[in-house]
Protein backbone atom coordinates (compact mmCIF):
# COMPACT_ATOMS: atom_id res chain seq x y z
CA UNK A 1 0.00 0.00 0.00
CA UNK A 2 2.81 2.41 0.89
CA UNK A 3 4.58 1.73 -2.40
CA UNK A 4 1.37 2.39 -4.33
CA UNK A 5 0.86 5.70 -2.53
CA UNK A 6 4.38 6.80 -3.32
CA UNK A 7 3.98 6.03 -7.01
CA UNK A 8 0.62 7.78 -7.31
CA UNK A 9 1.69 11.06 -5.68
CA UNK A 10 4.14 12.23 -8.36
CA UNK A 11 1.61 11.53 -11.11
CA UNK A 12 -0.92 13.75 -9.37
CA UNK A 13 1.64 16.51 -8.97
CA UNK A 14 2.46 16.37 -12.66
CA UNK A 15 -1.14 17.25 -13.55
CA UNK A 16 -0.59 20.87 -12.51
CA UNK A 17 -0.41 22.60 -15.90
CA UNK A 18 2.14 25.22 -16.87
CA UNK A 19 0.76 28.43 -18.33
CA UNK A 20 3.13 30.55 -20.44
CA UNK A 21 2.18 34.19 -20.99
CA UNK A 22 3.88 35.93 -23.91
CA UNK A 23 3.09 39.61 -23.75
CA UNK A 24 4.30 43.18 -23.72
CA UNK A 25 3.93 45.99 -21.18
CA UNK A 26 0.21 45.29 -20.75
CA UNK A 27 1.14 41.98 -19.13
CA UNK A 28 4.45 43.12 -17.62
CA UNK A 29 2.84 45.49 -15.08
CA UNK A 30 4.25 48.62 -16.73
CA UNK A 31 4.75 51.50 -14.29
CA UNK A 32 2.92 49.74 -11.45
CA UNK A 33 3.95 47.27 -8.76
CA UNK A 34 4.53 43.79 -10.17
CA UNK A 35 2.25 42.29 -7.54
CA UNK A 36 -0.60 44.49 -8.77
CA UNK A 37 -0.42 43.34 -12.41
CA UNK A 38 -3.17 41.18 -13.86
CA UNK A 39 -0.81 38.25 -14.41
CA UNK A 40 0.10 38.16 -10.72
CA UNK A 41 -3.58 38.50 -9.83
CA UNK A 42 -4.18 35.49 -12.09
CA UNK A 43 -1.45 33.58 -10.27
CA UNK A 44 -3.18 34.35 -6.97
CA UNK A 45 -6.58 33.31 -8.32
CA UNK A 46 -5.23 29.99 -9.56
CA UNK A 47 -3.86 29.42 -6.05
CA UNK A 48 -1.26 26.85 -7.06
CA UNK A 49 -3.51 24.88 -9.42
CA UNK A 50 -1.29 25.96 -12.33
CA UNK A 51 2.23 27.28 -12.70
CA UNK A 52 2.24 30.71 -14.34
CA UNK A 53 5.34 31.73 -16.30
CA UNK A 54 5.20 35.41 -17.25
CA UNK A 55 7.58 35.94 -20.16
CA UNK A 56 6.18 39.38 -20.97
CA UNK A 57 8.58 42.25 -21.70
CA UNK A 58 7.70 45.93 -21.96
CA UNK A 59 8.21 47.17 -25.50
CA UNK A 60 8.05 43.68 -27.00
CA UNK A 61 6.84 43.34 -30.58
CA UNK A 62 5.37 40.24 -32.16
CA UNK A 63 8.70 39.70 -33.95
CA UNK A 64 10.59 39.82 -30.66
CA UNK A 65 8.13 37.41 -29.09
CA UNK A 66 8.38 35.04 -32.03
CA UNK A 67 12.18 35.06 -31.77
CA UNK A 68 12.12 34.19 -28.06
CA UNK A 69 9.24 31.75 -28.26
CA UNK A 70 10.95 28.47 -29.30
CA UNK A 71 13.45 28.71 -26.44
CA UNK A 72 10.68 29.36 -23.91
CA UNK A 73 8.66 26.45 -25.23
CA UNK A 74 11.66 24.14 -24.92
CA UNK A 75 12.40 25.37 -21.41
CA UNK A 76 8.92 25.32 -19.90
CA UNK A 77 6.90 22.83 -22.03
CA UNK A 78 3.63 24.63 -21.25
CA UNK A 79 0.22 23.02 -21.58
CA UNK A 80 -1.33 26.44 -22.17
CA UNK A 81 0.02 29.50 -24.00
CA UNK A 82 -1.47 32.99 -23.70
CA UNK A 83 -0.42 35.37 -26.51
CA UNK A 84 -0.78 39.07 -25.71
CA UNK A 85 1.29 40.75 -28.40
CA UNK A 86 0.71 43.30 -31.12
CA UNK A 87 0.24 46.58 -29.30
CA UNK A 88 3.78 47.74 -30.05
CA UNK A 89 3.47 46.59 -33.65
CA UNK A 90 0.45 48.85 -33.98
CA UNK A 91 2.01 51.83 -32.23
CA UNK A 92 4.99 51.58 -34.59
CA UNK A 93 2.75 51.30 -37.62
CA UNK A 94 4.15 47.91 -38.60
CA UNK A 95 2.27 45.93 -41.26
CA UNK A 96 -0.69 43.91 -39.94
CA UNK A 97 0.47 41.08 -42.20
CA UNK A 98 3.69 40.88 -40.19
CA UNK A 99 1.74 40.70 -36.92
CA UNK A 100 -0.42 37.95 -38.41
CA UNK A 101 2.60 35.95 -39.56
CA UNK A 102 4.41 36.21 -36.21
CA UNK A 103 1.39 35.26 -34.14
CA UNK A 104 0.54 32.44 -36.54
CA UNK A 105 4.06 31.09 -36.13
CA UNK A 106 3.72 31.02 -32.33
CA UNK A 107 0.28 29.42 -32.51
CA UNK A 108 1.56 26.71 -34.87
CA UNK A 109 4.52 25.99 -32.59
CA UNK A 110 2.20 25.80 -29.59
CA UNK A 111 -0.17 23.42 -31.30
CA UNK A 112 2.71 21.27 -32.54
CA UNK A 113 3.68 20.88 -28.88
CA UNK A 114 0.04 20.02 -27.97
CA UNK A 115 -0.38 23.25 -26.01
CA UNK A 116 -3.72 25.04 -25.94
CA UNK A 117 -3.66 28.69 -27.00
CA UNK A 118 -5.51 31.78 -25.84
CA UNK A 119 -5.18 34.88 -28.00
CA UNK A 120 -5.72 38.28 -26.38
CA UNK A 121 -6.86 40.89 -28.87
CA UNK A 122 -5.45 44.42 -28.86
CA UNK A 123 -6.73 47.68 -30.31
CA UNK A 124 -4.85 50.87 -31.17
CA UNK A 125 -5.79 54.57 -30.92
CA UNK A 126 -8.09 55.91 -33.66
CA UNK A 127 -5.54 58.52 -34.74
CA UNK A 128 -3.69 55.77 -36.63
CA UNK A 129 -6.45 55.88 -39.23
CA UNK A 130 -9.52 53.72 -39.62
CA UNK A 131 -8.16 51.60 -42.46
CA UNK A 132 -4.99 50.62 -40.63
CA UNK A 133 -6.84 50.15 -37.34
CA UNK A 134 -9.39 47.80 -38.89
CA UNK A 135 -6.69 45.77 -40.64
CA UNK A 136 -4.82 45.53 -37.34
CA UNK A 137 -7.72 44.50 -35.12
CA UNK A 138 -8.98 41.94 -37.66
CA UNK A 139 -5.77 39.95 -37.27
CA UNK A 140 -6.93 38.42 -33.99
CA UNK A 141 -10.34 37.00 -34.99
CA UNK A 142 -8.84 35.80 -38.29
CA UNK A 143 -6.17 33.84 -36.43
CA UNK A 144 -8.67 32.47 -33.93
CA UNK A 145 -10.88 31.21 -36.76
CA UNK A 146 -8.01 29.79 -38.81
CA UNK A 147 -6.34 27.90 -35.98
CA UNK A 148 -9.45 27.23 -33.84
CA UNK A 149 -7.99 28.89 -30.75
CA UNK A 150 -9.73 30.75 -27.94
CA UNK A 151 -9.96 34.53 -28.21
CA UNK A 152 -10.56 37.48 -25.92
CA UNK A 153 -11.52 40.06 -28.57
CA UNK A 154 -10.13 43.09 -26.71
CA UNK A 155 -8.01 42.81 -23.57
CA UNK A 156 -8.86 46.33 -22.36
CA UNK A 157 -12.58 46.20 -23.09
CA UNK A 158 -14.39 48.57 -20.73
CA UNK A 159 -11.07 50.02 -19.58
CA UNK A 160 -9.30 51.76 -22.46
CA UNK A 161 -11.84 54.58 -22.83
CA UNK A 162 -12.12 55.24 -19.09
CA UNK A 163 -9.58 57.91 -18.13
CA UNK A 164 -9.85 56.92 -14.47
CA UNK A 165 -8.60 53.43 -15.28
CA UNK A 166 -5.77 54.47 -17.60
CA UNK A 167 -2.34 55.88 -16.85
CA UNK A 168 -1.45 59.36 -18.11
CA UNK A 169 -0.01 57.92 -21.33
CA UNK A 170 -3.47 56.71 -22.33
CA UNK A 171 -2.05 53.31 -23.26
CA UNK A 172 -1.47 51.40 -20.03
CA UNK A 173 -4.11 50.59 -17.41
CA UNK A 174 -3.61 51.68 -13.82
CA UNK A 175 -3.08 49.35 -10.88
CA UNK A 176 -6.75 49.85 -10.00
CA UNK A 177 -7.74 48.59 -13.46
CA UNK A 178 -5.80 45.33 -13.26
CA UNK A 179 -8.63 43.29 -11.66
CA UNK A 180 -10.84 44.43 -14.55
CA UNK A 181 -8.22 43.24 -17.04
CA UNK A 182 -8.20 39.83 -15.36
CA UNK A 183 -12.00 39.78 -15.40
CA UNK A 184 -11.85 40.21 -19.19
CA UNK A 185 -9.49 37.25 -19.52
CA UNK A 186 -10.77 34.87 -16.87
CA UNK A 187 -14.06 33.61 -18.41
CA UNK A 188 -12.20 32.39 -21.50
CA UNK A 189 -9.05 31.27 -19.69
CA UNK A 190 -10.68 29.31 -16.86
CA UNK A 191 -12.02 26.41 -18.97
CA UNK A 192 -8.68 26.17 -20.79
CA UNK A 193 -6.82 25.81 -17.50
CA UNK A 194 -9.29 23.16 -16.38
CA UNK A 195 -8.96 21.25 -19.65
CA UNK A 196 -5.15 21.48 -19.52
CA UNK A 197 -5.12 19.92 -16.07
CA UNK A 198 -7.24 16.93 -17.06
Amino acid sequence: MLIAALTIAPAGAAERPTLLIMGDSLSAAHNIEQDAGWVNLLRERLDGSAEVINASISGETSAGGAARFPGLMDKHSPELVVLELGGNDGLRGLPPETLHANLAQMIEQSQAANARVLLLGIDIPPNYGQTYRQAFTRVYPRLAATFHVALVPFLLDGIALDEVLMQDDGIHPTAEAQPRVLDNVWPVLKPLVKASAS
